[in-house]
């Protein structure tokens, strides 16, 4: 009796009766229908393919492929992948996941109504496991409209829609479970997530979440599972990100911008706030900021505790990057640090990495010794493209060529020394090799390890 009383007291409240708990049989026996029928229509199944080149696994064996050449031939193979995918507007865009339509050769796009049409990506980006999709000859098409997923509070029902296992459209309910996700997702995407109990499985990849008025809060993109099934723990890439890349897709990006922060630093975890004096854990301690970074121009230093972005509160790198990436290239974020136990908000303008110095791209060719092989000078456009780290200098390795990737170099590759001459310039490597041949000695860093490569030429 006591629960019914506080029950009815909340629903007395002005502002809470749009959001309470079902009170009668009659409220408990509403139904998702009316809401299904709206949403339904504008999420489609997708079927794409691409070919692939099966490789011989002695193929690049410096030991073996000569002994091995006719062995298992590399033959050209089909691989067809099945997702999910949201119309997000009458003239036919269409988000979905990247490990779905990447790098598809054909794109397959199916509607509710049993209605097909073939579609091209627009933009795509793995990191965040997003693609921008166009329907070919499309007009007047179903589809939903974006909510701010930074309105969405755990608690609020949602609904998954999306074609898990290939069996069909399907809908599954549940709540938000949690929000801020970060380093939780499986697969290449990183950042920030909507965490759901909402059943999720392989299929629903690049489907809705949608809450109770039908908008778009999350594109469903992963699940932690040791089984392969859904566990109730889904991981949906908010709204906010996806709005941004469909302003980007439809300003004719075709690679994903996202501001450049230039800085590293860590999670403020309860031995950290002791150690700098604050009252409560939480917030991006600064380790590191690069000169050209924008959080330095706007006054920022190591040391400095972030805490928010446009105040919403970031807790990991992963969520202050997402708050820059949803601001866009060419915006301007608030930023609040702490500094010695001072609390203030700067401005920081979101900035592409820049080109300086400029990359200074060298191919070599074809009668070097590295035949191919594309170098360029490090600078924080390729340090971003390739996640170097931030005191990288130097030159790094952009293409091996041929010759170059039998030998090991990978694309990231910096190029520290050849047979000991240090490489300081793209324009030292063509005649050092020259020089050095035909037996070389190559030293490279390679993320956090240095690499040494000895092959004859």
């Amino acid at each position: 009796m006591r629960g019914l009383v506080i029950l009815l007291l909340l629903w007395a409240v002005p502002g809470l009766t749009q959001e309470r708990v079902p009170q009668s049989p009659a409220e408990i026996s509403l139904t998702f229908a009316p809401l299904v029928r709206e949403a339904a229509p504008a999420v489609v199944n997708i079927y794409a393919s691409r070919v692939v080149q099966t490789r011989s696994p002695f193929q690049d064996d410096p030991i073996f492929g000569n002994f091995f050449r006719d062995f298992g031939q590399s033959r050209p193979r089909v691989q067809n992948s099945l997702g999910s995918g949201v119309i997000l507007s009458e003239d036919g865009i269409v988000v979905s996941n990247y490990h779905v339509v990447g790098q598809a050769t054909e794109i397959r796009v199916v509607l509710n109504d049993r209605r097909e049409y073939q579609a091209a990506v627009l933009l795509g980006d793995e990191e965040s496991d997003l693609a921008i999709l166009r329907l070919e000859d499309a007009r007047d098409m179903p589809h939903l409209e974006l909510r701010d997923s930074d309105t969405v509070e755990v608690g609020e029902l949602v609904l998954a829609i999306g074609n898990p296992f290939g069996v069909g459209q399907t809908v599954s309910s549940g709540i938000v479970s949690g929000l801020a996700r970060s380093g939780t997702a499986t697969g290449n995407a990183r950042g920030y997530f909507i965490q759901t109990d909402a059943p999720i499985n392989p299929g629903n990849s690049g489907g809705a979440l949608i809450d109770v008025n039908g908008q778009l809060i999350g594109v469903n993109t992963s699940i932690l599972t040791r089984s392969g099934g859904s566990n109730g723990i889904g991981f949906a890439i908010p709204s906010a990100l996806v709005a941004q890349f469909v302003a980007q897709a439809r300003a004719g990006n075709t690679v994903f911008e996202r501001p450049w922060a230039g800085v590293s630093g860590q999670p403020v975890d309860a031995g950290l706030s002791e150690s700098l004096g604050l009252s409560l854990p939480g917030g991006v301690v600064l380790s590191q900021l690069h000169p050209l970074s924008p959080l330095a121009a706007a006054g920022l230093e190591v040391g400095d505790v972030i805490t928010a972005v446009d105040g919403q509160p970031v807790n990991t790198p992963p969520e202050m990057i997402y708050r820059m990436s949803v601001r866009g290239i060419g915006a301007e974020a608030e930023v609040t640090r702490l500094r010695r136990g001072v609390e203030e908000t700067v401005t920081v303008a979101m900035i592409a990495p820049p080109e300086d110095p400029p990359r200074a791209e060298v191919t070599l060719g074809t009668r070097s010794v590295l035949p191919g092989l594309t170098v360029a000078t490090v600078n924080p456009a390729l340090q971003s493209e390739f996640d170097l780290p931030m005191s990288a200098e130097g030159v790094v390795v952009l293409d091996p060529g041929p010759y170059g990737a039998r030998a090991g170099l990978r694309p990231g590759d910096i190029l520290r020394a050849i047979n000991g001459v240090p490489v300081e310039a793209t324009g030292d490597i063509d005649p050092v090799l020259r020089r050095a041949a035909p037996r070389i000695q190559i030293e490279a860093q390679r993320g956090s390890r240095n690499v040494f490569l000895r092959f004859r030429v």
